[in-house]
C-alpha cells in the first residue's frame, strides 16, 4: 500500500515491529514498570534486537535498537558512556523512523492513552543532548 506522500509502507512489518520494538524491557531492572531484570533499562533496545536477531527477525531488531530516544550516535554513546556498544542506533528506513517517532507520545507508566505533547517529549530528550531534540523535530517535520 502506499501512503499519502506516495512511499511504498509495508504496514504488517510497521504493526509487527512496533508491537515488538520494547521486547527487551522484560530483561531491564525497570520496577515502575514492573521489570525485574537486570540489565538498565538504556540497553533495552539492544537487548530486544539480540533476541529478535535469534530469531531471524532482523529487520525488526533494526527497529528495537534504534528507537531508543530519537535514536542515539556513537558519539553520544561514548560521550556520555553508556552502557551500549559504542555504534550508530540512529533509525535509517522509513519504517524504522514511524515506529521510533510513535514511541515517543506514550508512556509505559502513567496512563498509557494519555499523547504527551511534543514540548514534553522534547524536554525528556534533553537529557540525551540536543541532537537528540534535532532529530525528534526531523521526525515531526516529516510526519507531522
Amino acid at each position: 500500500c502506499l501512503d499519502r506522500r506516495g512511499i511504498d509502507a509495508d504496514r504488517e512489518f510497521v504493526r509487527s515491529a512496533a508491537m515488538l520494538h520494547d521486547i527487551g524491557i522484560v530483561r531491564c531492572d525497570a520496577p515502575s514498570i514492573h521489570c525485574t531484570g537486570t540489565e538498565p533499562y538504556i540497553r533495552h533496545g539492544i537487548i530486544g534486537a539480540d533476541m529478535l536477531r535469534a530469531e531471524g527477525l532482523t529487520r525488526h531488531a533494526l527497529v528495537c535498537e534504534r528507537h531508543t530516544g530519537a535514536g542515539i550516535s556513537a558519539e553520544e554513546i561514548e560521550m556520555a558512556q553508556m552502557p551500549l556498544p559504542v555504534r550508530d542506533m540512529l533509525p535509517l528506513s522509513l519504517l524504522e523512523k514511524v515506529v521510533c517517532y510513535a514511541d515517543k507520545f506514550y508512556s509505559k507508566s502513567g496512563d498509557p492513552t494519555c499523547e504527551k505533547a511534543p514540548a514534553r517529549i522534547r524536554a525528556s530528550l534533553s537529557r540525551f543532548g540536543s541532537a537528540s531534540i534535532e532529530r525528534f523535530d526531523a521526525l515531526r517535520a516529516l510526519f507531522g
